[in-house]
């Protein structure tokens, strides 16, 4: 029996892509299954989720302005606008199930369906549950979770570990090694650091690559170092002449796979995407978590690493003093860096789109 499924929030790649992952799964389950997305309008899913095949409906909601809190004053405007909004596209496309992946557009819709009496389910993605996901689990039918220990967050009977969903291209690496050096021309007998700080980049790891280049080149190691698009104009101008044959810099890596195959240590943000990519991965990690997001969260996604001895953290503001030093120490530690790799490894969590997307099927047949 096909179903109806609005699928609701967005706002970073962290939320739009288990989405999208999520409609896939249903479609791939019956192609029949109708599905509608409801994103935040001027932010990033109102592009990709059209890009991506689905349709979707934007409601004017923003978040909470922690940095200059005059900017809130057309907050409840706003909540109240978006929560009529949402209320006619539930009446008017009449879901079976509504799902929320957070972000802005998630609250006003799954609130909207639980006073209309539709089931909803709520798709956690960090290790520390936001304000908004938290009020949203209390009336949830089911939750899922991609980390141990959230009934701290939830009613622990609605609770589900599944995992996130990962761009499962982006994670088949076996047997790949040596395609992958010869790929971005590496040496197979020198080690390689993979920096990766997501497609817009990250400055903090930036600045400690370019602090660290002497430190790299000395050490005789190879680094595949995604900037990102935002700095990469910049950085190549900065850095002309600078960079050694063992320093790859590349805006964006199209072929992820690659990277993460050729290399023997990564160095990321803890976004909770990246973070379920990694585990996938197998291999040691460094992990710089982000301080610009809310409540802390990559902090808290990378301890829950930490705290089973699955990774290595070094602090934002320490970064470009410490991070390489901690590298390249960890390089030269082959049974501390085999205990981080095992010990990530038996955190991954493969089809999470499928049991998510089978969670949502059964919510209808429950009804």
């Amino acid at each position: 029996m096909a179903i109806r499924v609005i699928i609701s929030g967005g706002g970073t790649g962290g939320h739009i892509f288990p989405a999208v992952a999520i409609a896939n799964a249903l479609k791939a389950l019956d192609p029949q299954n109708e599905i509608l997305f409801v994103g935040a309008n001027g932010r990033m899913e109102m592009e990709k989720v059209p890009a991506a095949g689905y349709q979707i409906v934007g409601l004017d909601i923003q978040g909470i302005n922690r940095k200059e809190f005059w900017k809130n004053i057309f907050l409840p405007f706003k909540l109240f606008k978006s929560m009529n909004k949402a209320r006619k596209i539930v009446r008017e496309f009449k879901p079976d199930v509504a799902v929320g992946v957070g972000g802005f557009a998630s609250g006003p819709l799954l609130m909207v369906a639980n006073r209309l009496g539709i089931p909803t389910l709520v798709q956690e993605q960090n290790s520390y549950a936001g304000v908004t996901n938290k009020r949203l689990g209390n009336k949830a039918a089911k939750i899922c979770v991609a980390y141990e220990g959230m009934e701290q967050f939830f009613p622990a009977d609605k609770v589900l570990l599944t995992g996130n969903p990962i761009r499962r291209a982006s994670v088949e690496i076996d047997g790949k090694r040596e395609e992958a050096l010869a790929f971005f021309g590496l040496d197979a007998d020198k080690k390689t650091i993979l920096v990766t700080g997501g497609s817009l980049g990250a400055r903090t790891l930036n600045e400690s690559v370019m602090a660290s280049l002497e430190k790299l080149d000395q050490a005789n190691i190879q680094v595949i170092w995604q900037c990102g698009s935002y700095y990469f104009d910049q950085l190549s101008q900065e850095l002309k002449d600078k960079l050694s044959g063992r320093i790859h810099m590349l805006a964006f890596l199209q072929r992820m796979d690659y990277a993460y195959a050729a290399a023997d240590i990564i160095i990321a943000r803890a976004g909770a995407g990246t973070i379920s990519e990694l585990c996938v991965v197998g291999k040691p990690v460094v992990l710089v978590p982000s301080p610009n997001v809310a409540e802390d969260h990559q902090t808290k996604n990378a301890m829950a690493l930490v705290h089973k001895q699955a990774a290595v953290l070094v602090k934002d503001n320490e970064a470009k003093a410490t991070l390489f030093d901690t590298a390249i120490a960890l390089l030269n530690q082959e049974s501390e860096s085999l205990i981080l790799a095992q010990n990530i490894k038996k955190l991954a969590l493969l089809d999470a789109d499928v049991v998510i997307a089978k969670e949502v099927i059964k919510l209808v047949n429950k009804r």
